[in-house]
C-alpha cells in the first residue's frame, strides 16, 4: 500500500464545519444494507467516540493554551463526524438487531486483527477475546429470535457463524487479572499500535451501547443478559488498553489516535460498496488527514522527532471486514478451554491447569450464585424452539456438546448451567421430533 497520509493535502480545519442537514444526513435501509457496511458504520462510530474522549483527556493535561484551542476545534469536528456516522442507523433497527451488528463487528474485526498482528503475545490476547465475543453473539442471537422473531442470519447474512463458545458465565474474572503486558513503544511496530487502538475503540463502544440500551427491554432475563455481557466488555476494555505502553507521551498518543483514524477511514473507503456511505468515508478521511498533520506538528515541536518514526510512512489496514469462519472455527476448537493464568507473567493456561485458589473463581462464584442470565438464555430458547439456534457448517455444529464439555469450568458453575450432557439430551430430543 503506497498511500502516505503525510503527503496528502486533506481539508483545512476551518473548512470542516458543516450544516445540520449534512451533519445528520439520512439513514441506511436496514432491509438492504450489506452487513459489512453496517459493521463499518458501527466501528467508525466507536473510533470517533474514542477520538472525542481522548481529546478531552488531552486538554485536561495539556499546559499550552494554543494547543488546547486547536484541539478544541478538531474535537468539535470529531463530534460532528460521530453524529453523522451514528445517525446512519435507522430508527426501525431495534436494539437487538443493532446488538447483533456490534457482536459481528467484534468477531470479524478481532479475527482479522489477530491474523494481521505481528506481536505473538498481542495476537494471543486478541484470540482470547475473540472467543468471548463469539459466545456473546450466540447468546444475543437466541434473544433476537425469542423477543422479536428475528432470524439472526438476517443480520449477519451468512458471513459469521453463530455457535456457542467459551461460556459467558466463565468470562468474569478478577479484573486485575485482565491486565496484560504493555508493548514497548520504542520497539513495537505501528501495525500493533493501530490494531490495539482500533480494537479498544470498538470494545469501549460496545460496553457503552449495552450500558445505555440494555435496560430497554421488559424481559428481565434479557435485561440481566445485557448487564452480564456489559460486565465482560468492561473487562475487554481493561485487557486491550493495558497492552498500550503507558510511557507514550500525550503528544505521541495524539499522533497515534489521528493516524488510527486515517487508517480506518482509508480502509473503510476502499472497501465500502454503498456509494452514499463511501462518500462519507472519503470526506472524513480528508478531514482526518488534516488532523494528523496538526498532531504531527505538535509531535515535532515537543518531541523533536519525525512522526514517521512512530507511525511509519505507509497506511495500515486495521478493519478489513470479511468472512472469518475458518479462522474462528480453528481458534474455537483449539482454545475454548484457554484461561488467564493469573501469574505475574500475565500469560495463559488451560482449565485443567488452574490452581484451586485461582482468583477468578471467587468472582464467578459470587456473580453466579443466583444464576447466570447467559445460561438461562440457553434454557429459555429450548422452550421456544426445542433447542438452541446454531448457524454454522454441520461439521462444526456437530461439535457443539464436545466443545461445551471442553470449555465449561467444572469447579464453579451457576445453578442454572446447561451441561454438555443436558444439551446433548435436548438436541437428541429435538432431532427425534423433527424426523
Amino acid at each position: 500500500m503506497t498511500f502516505n497520509p503525510y503527503e496528502e493535502k486533506g481539508i483545512a480545519l476551518e473548512k470542516q464545519i458543516r450544516n445540520w442537514n449534512d451533519i445528520t444526513g439520512s439513514p441506511f435501509n436496514k432491509n438492504d444494507v450489506d452487513c459489512y457496511s453496517r459493521t463499518r458504520q458501527i466501528l467508525m462510530n466507536g473510533i470517533e467516540v474514542e477520538a472525542w474522549n481522548f481529546k478531552h483527556a488531552f486538554s485536561r493535561f495539556c499546559p499550552d493554551n494554543d494547543d488546547c484551542k486547536i484541539i478544541a476545534q478538531s474535537r468539535r469536528i470529531e463530534d460532528e463526524q460521530q453524529t453523522t456516522i451514528n445517525w446512519l442507523a435507522p430508527k426501525d433497527q431495534s436494539v437487538l438487531e443493532t446488538t447483533l451488528g456490534y457482536e459481528q463487528v467484534a468477531v470479524d474485526l478481532t479475527a482479522w486483527l489477530a491474523q494481521n498482528e505481528p506481536d505473538e503475545y498481542v495476537k494471543e490476547t486478541f484470540d482470547f477475546g475473540l472467543l468471548e465475543d463469539f459466545d456473546h453473539l450466540y447468546r444475543y442471537a437466541q434473544w433476537a429470535y425469542m423477543e422479536e422473531g428475528i432470524d439472526p442470519n438476517y443480520i449477519v447474512q451468512g458471513q459469521t457463524d453463530i455457535m456457542l463458545s467459551r461460556p459467558t458465565q466463565n468470562h468474569h474474572n478478577d479484573n486485575a487479572m485482565r491486565l496484560r503486558k504493555p508493548y514497548d513503544k520504542d520497539k513495537t511496530k505501528p501495525q500493533t499500535k493501530i490494531n490495539i487502538l482500533t480494537l479498544v475503540s470498538g470494545e469501549q463502544q460496545t460496553h457503552n451501547y449495552y450500558a445505555e440500551h440494555g435496560f430497554s427491554y421488559g424481559n428481565n432475563v434479557l435485561r440481566k443478559t445485557y448487564a452480564e455481557i456489559k460486565d465482560v466488555e468492561e473487562e475487554h476494555v481493561t485487557m486491550y488498553e493495558s497492552l498500550i505502553d503507558p510511557n507514550e507521551s500525550i503528544y505521541e498518543k495524539l499522533l497515534l489516535h489521528e493516524f488510527c483514524e486515517v487508517c480506518n477511514y482509508y480502509n473503510c473507503y476502499i472497501d465500502e460498496i454503498d456509494e452514499k456511505i463511501k462518500k462519507i468515508w472519503e470526506l472524513f478521511l480528508n478531514y482526518e488527514i488534516e488532523h494528523l498533520h496538526i498532531a504531527a506538528k505538535m509531535y515535532k515541536k515537543y518531541e523533536k522527532k519525525d512522526p514517521e518514526e512512530i507511525t511509519g510512512d505507509k497506511i495500515i489496514l486495521p478493519c478489513r471486514f470479511m468472512n472469518q469462519k475458518e479462522y474462528v472455527s480453528k481458534i474455537l476448537i483449539n482454545e475454548i478451554d484457554k484461561r488467564m493464568d493469573g501469574s505475574e507473567k500475565m500469560g495463559y493456561t488451560t482449565l485443567d491447569k488452574l490452581p484451586d485458589n485461582w482468583a477468578s473463581y471467587d468472582v464467578q462464584k459470587k456473580q453466579g450464585e443466583k444464576g447466570a442470565p447467559s445460561e438461562n438464555t440457553t434454557r429459555i430458547i429450548t422452550l421456544h424452539k426445542g433447542r438452541d439456534i446454531i448457524i454454522a457448517d454441520k461439521t462444526l455444529e456437530d461439535k457443539e456438546t464436545e466443545l461445551l464439555q471442553k470449555g465449561l469450568e467444572k469447579k464453579v458453575q451457576a445453578p442454572d448451567t446447561v451441561s454438555a450432557q443436558e444439551l446433548e439430551k435436548i438436541i437428541a430430543n429435538y432431532d427425534s421430533k423433527m424426523k
